[in-house]
């Protein structure tokens, strides 16, 4: 027997709760602490209606090092209220930070430069996934 189909009128994918969260994630100062000599970014957020997780960023371009990133990155992090978690199996990510927001735990990754690019991405669920 399957679901019902008001299930996935009523229950299914991101709702008001995503929302919200997505907005108290994009609110993050450490979002708009882009390095001094970084172009104007491309803020994002957004909910995976599948999975639920829910996530905010900005791109930017950023002629500077990943070490002068990265140093950037662990300092604003800090200074914003974020910890440092070691990171897991991916290895594109040295560096992921944790912080409570919207009642769950979020976490903020930075990729790049690749490219001249770089990414800065707060990720969160409510079932309280690690991302780390």
């Amino acid at each position: 027997m399957g679901v019902p189909a008001g299930y996935f009128l009523f229950m299914y994918g991101c709702g008001q709760k995503e929302d919200g969260l997505a907005t108290a994630m994009a609110g993050d100062p450490v979002l708009g602490a882009t390095p001094a000599a970084a172009e104007k970014g491309e803020p994002y957020r957004g909910c995976d209606d599948d999975d639920l997780f829910v996530y905010a960023g900005t791109d930017y371009r950023y002629g500077g090092t990943r070490q002068s990133v990265l140093d950037h990155y662990r300092e604003s992090a800090q200074a914003n209220g974020w910890r440092s978690r070691p990171v897991r199996g991916d290895e594109s990510v040295s560096d992921c930070f944790t912080k409570r927001i919207g009642g769950t735990t979020a976490y903020l990754t930075v990729q790049g430069p690749e490219n001249g690019t770089v990414q800065a991405e707060i990720v969160a669920d409510h079932a309280r996934s690690d991302w780390c």
